[in-house]
């Protein structure tokens, strides 16, 4: 589904990780692809599924950094002349912000939360255009509390409705060069990034309990969909927040 297609994944941080699962499926489905890493304890991590997934580029880019932004896709000119899709897989909130609730955070946390949960989106996206020759696909993660009150999700859930409106403008604008922008909204899974969040075992709890397949998603599962959503299948999709979620979301 996804030959002859060049891709970034932002957001490797480790074999139980959302990025690692979608570069996984993207790489069975013929995709030539990079991972993006930051830090020395991601770097390990990227090379070793880069081994993995027969010698996938690996380049260092902190989301926060806009030159670091710019040597990234100024390497993959370099080697590849253009690209085809960016997953973009990357959130993150201090403990401390996460514990306190929306009420209990401070200025500062919540412009740290928002500019790598979401605003992150766009720094990825606007310089890529330029490798986007044929037109792309950007594929960001969501969560339902970006739609609806989670309580042990706290502040993170307006930082996610904030990424849920940005890939909904990020459609609109790019949509003419035939770039098209979505977003998958899994269900819980314990990932390292979730395991912080307050409660998290509660969330699977409630999923397993309440969602109409009364179960809950794999890793394998929201990949699939990822796959789908960067591929020609889904070539008229845009501006869409996709529910890989056993169907929670309508309970």
């Amino acid at each position: 589904m996804l030959t002859g297609k060049k891709g970034v994944i932002f957001g490797i941080r480790s074999p139980r990780s959302i990025g690692w699962s979608i570069a996984t499926a993207a790489k069975q489905h013929g995709a030539e692809l990079c991972l993006s890493y930051r830090g020395e304890r991601e770097e390990r991590r990227a090379t070793q599924l880069a081994e993995e997934l027969d010698g996938a580029l690996t380049i260092p880019c902190d989301v926060t950094n806009d030159d670091d932004i710019a040597a990234l896709y100024g390497t993959l000119e370099e080697e590849w002349g253009e690209l085809d899709f960016i997953v973009h897989s990357v959130a993150f909130g201090r403990q401390e912000d996460m514990s306190a609730g929306l009420m209990g955070t401070g200025r500062e946390g919540f412009s740290l939360m928002n500019e790598i949960s979401s605003y992150s989106l766009v720094a990825v996206s606007a310089p890529a255009v330029k490798l986007m020759k044929q037109g792309g696909s950007v594929l960001a993660m969501t969560y339902v509390a970006g739609e609806r009150v989670v309580p042990v999700y706290g502040p993170m859930g307006p930082a996610k409705a904030a990424l849920e409106c940005m890939v909904k403008y990020v459609a609109s604008e790019l949509g003419p060069l035939n770039i098209r922008c979505n977003a998958l909204s899994p269900g819980p899974i314990s990932t390292p990034a979730a395991r912080g969040i307050p409660q998290f075992t509660s969330l699977l709890r409630g999923t397993e309990n309440c969602a109409p397949l009364h179960r809950n998603v794999t890793l394998e599962e929201v990949a699939n969909a990822a796959v789908f959503m960067l591929s020609d299948y889904a070539s008229a999709i845009t501006g869409e927040v996709v529910h890989v979620d056993c169907g929670m979301h309508i309970t």
